[in-house]
């Protein structure tokens, strides 16, 4: 059987991609309602952490490839949870509470790690973004992603069949 093949990855991907769609999704509509920004924009921007400013003139393809760039970031943080919980049972067996705790793992991480370290601009201190986006790692990003992972479990791990919380 090949990697693609495999249960536990398209399990993986999918909490990924689950997660992934769900955040950017998010963040179009949040922005779209609040300031009446282009979807295009807010992938730039995405690819801003790449190019720099450079991303605003890029038309479609550095939408494109800040769409492409936050997808892969939510496939690594799905892949890394996954990771951590074939070795951590803890983390199959709560995925509602870990998954959460998750989330708000990689808030921390993304906003004064990964951002800071980029070529983007410093993301917005508009309370309401904040308030939201924290619930949204939370909620629409770390409990997916835990899920997902869970379930990728269940294929090596008889004990992750038990009880989400």
């Amino acid at each position: 059987m090949s990697v693609i093949q495999s249960r536990p990855l398209r399990l993986v991907v999918a909490g990924g991609l689950v997660a992934g769609t769900l955040d950017i999704v998010y963040a179009c509509v949040f922005w779209a309602l609040k300031r009446q920004v282009p979807v295009q924009r807010i992938l730039q921007s995405v690819a801003a952490g790449l190019l720099g400013d450079a991303s605003f003139a890029g038309g479609r393809a550095t939408a494109a490839l800040g769409l492409l760039l936050h997808l892969l970031i939510a496939l690594s943080m799905s892949l890394v949870y996954y990771l951590v919980a074939r070795r951590w049972s803890l983390l199959r067996q709560r995925p509602l509470l870990c998954g959460a705790g998750y989330g708000l793992l990689l808030y921390v991480i993304m906003n004064y790690v990964v951002v800071p370290l980029s070529a983007a601009r410093p993301g917005s201190k508009d309370p309401l973004w904040i308030a939201l986006s924290i619930a949204v790692h939370a909620l629409l990003i770390g409990i997916p992603i835990a899920l997902f992972a869970r379930h990728a479990g269940c294929v090596d791990f008889g004990d992750a069949r038990s009880s989400p919380e």
